[in-house]
């Protein structure tokens, strides 16, 4: 739910919604850290011992090797684990990650949807929609006979990611953003974005309000909501002479009655897939790091809202980085690594807590265009790492372990060193903070049916 300022912002929304926000702002106070975007970071389980840091209570006192470089980000990351899933001996090939299902049965009816899924669907529902609802890439997800760690979709199957960095680039900035504007420099193949296309392309900062409001009539009574329905229609006309107001003044020049430049700077195209081979295929970390760009530039162009980076599959990443022997993450790393106490394991979950964190420095060094204040994409933004089994080595999810990343107005519960919560309470409910960080409050038809307390778990919102 935006706050009392925010509202105010808006160009005669608060005239129109007073009424409304002092009851949403009693009713539903937490919904005032509500995210606008979910990014999440997909990887395979790993070898829980060397992965846990040193710490006293929630505070991180020593970080561990695996985890050091998220410690340039501690004041925005919080580590989880201890939880099992709903099936703890449930291995290779398990959606239980991000469905909170795994390979057990849940009765007629019930569809396996990540957390990914399900927010995207329960945003276009608050009257949120993007020309794409989720945008889900990561290279070679498929290798090996693997599976991708996604699930979706109307029959809850196995959803592909796009793989490839150029068609990645092409289904996202393909035909979608207009010319460069002359109010700004958006570089080499850039583009910039006035307020006016922005608004034209997108919805308009009242169909923003006007999906909140939709969330916020589950906190009203009857009586409430009917008088709200009434003032929808207004908003709408409210809007339409809004969008006649920024046609005109857009017309100006550079000077104060210009139009508006947002950072909507898509980055340049990348090469075709033959530019990224290594080995006989395709370099699945060259590809993502352009992946991650790409993330970062839909989110800045208000593309999508949700969005997801998977690095290899449940069977197999075959890994060419700096400093670490090409090997399988998984045969190599996690199997053939106890000999030599698991080192190359150790050097590339640091180099995957690199990328974590290098996103994270990504979203902050762009303007939220839907933000105030000087905020930062990241500010309005939840991560979440999470991973397809807790102990890869055991093949088991008797620990499922998080990495949760929000900026500082956000809805995590952070600490300036770092957090670190461990719980044995189902890992399903971390999944449910997801969704509650999003305004989502009913999750009957998320996850599995008999979890005991389908509830987000207590201390992760601030």
């Amino acid at each position: 739910m935006p706050t009392r300022r925010q509202f105010v912002g808006s160009v005669g929304a608060s005239l129109l919604l007073a009424p409304f926000i002092n009851m949403g702002l009693q009713r539903e106070a937490r919904a005032a850290n509500k995210a606008k975007r979910l990014l999440v970071f997909c990887t395979m389980g790993t070898y829980p011992p060397l992965w846990t840091p040193t710490t006293s209570g929630e505070s991180i006192s020593s970080w561990s090797a695996m985890t050091q470089p998220l410690s340039a980000v501690a004041s925005n990351v919080v580590l989880v684990e201890g939880m099992p899933s709903g099936n703890p001996n449930d291995g290779h090939g398990a959606s239980d990650s991000l469905t909170g299902q795994g390979f057990g049965y849940y009765g007629p009816g019930v569809i396996k949807t990540s957390v990914d899924q399900f927010v995207a669907s329960q945003l276009v529902k608050q009257g949120i929609n993007r020309s794409i609802s989720s945008l889900l890439l990561g290279a070679n997800c498929n290798d090996g006979g693997g599976m991708t760690q996604f699930y979706g979709g109307p029959n809850g199957g196995n959803l592909p990611t796009i793989g490839s960095p150029l068609s990645a680039y092409n289904t996202v900035f393909g035909a979608a953003l207009p010319p460069s504007s002359s109010s700004g420099s958006g570089g080499s193949g850039g583009s910039n974005m006035t307020a006016q296309s922005l608004l034209q392309r997108r919805q308009s900062i009242l169909d923003t309000i006007t999906g909140e409001i939709n969330t916020l009539e589950n906190t009203l009574g009857s009586n409430e909501k009917v008088k709200l329905d009434t003032h929808l229609d207004s908003i709408r006309q409210l809007e339409n002479k809004l969008q006649a107001t920024l046609g005109s003044s857009s017309t100006g020049g550079g000077g104060g009655g210009g139009s508006t430049v947002v950072s909507c700077n898509n980055p340049s195209a990348p090469g075709g897939d033959s530019s990224f081979q290594f080995m006989g295929g395709m370099d699945a970390l060259a590809a993502n790091l352009v992946h991650q760009q790409i993330i970062v530039s839909a989110f800045a162009c208000d593309m999508t809202r949700v969005a997801c980076l998977e690095y290899g599959n449940d069977q197999k990443l075959m890994v060419n980085a700096s400093g670490i022997p090409y090997d399988d993450q998984h045969g190599g790393y996690i199997h053939s690594g106890a000999a030599s106490n698991f080192a190359n394991l150790v050097k590339f979950e640091a180099y995957l807590a690199t990328q974590f964190a290098n996103i994270i420095k990504a979203l902050k060094a762009v303007p939220d265009p839907l933000g105030s204040g000087g905020q930062t994409l990241f500010d309005n933004t939840l991560m979440i790492w999470a991973r397809d089994m807790g102990d890869a080595q055991n093949h088991n999810q008797q620990s499922m372990r998080f990495v949760l990343a929000g900026g500082s107005g956000g809805y995590l519960k952070t600490a300036s060193g770092g957090r670190y919560v461990k719980s044995s309470e189902r890992h399903e409910r971390i999944l449910l903070n997801v969704c509650e960080a999003f305004g989502i409050t009913d999750y009957s038809s998320f996850g599995d049916p008999a979890l005991p307390t389908k509830q987000p778990l207590p201390g992760i919102a601030a």
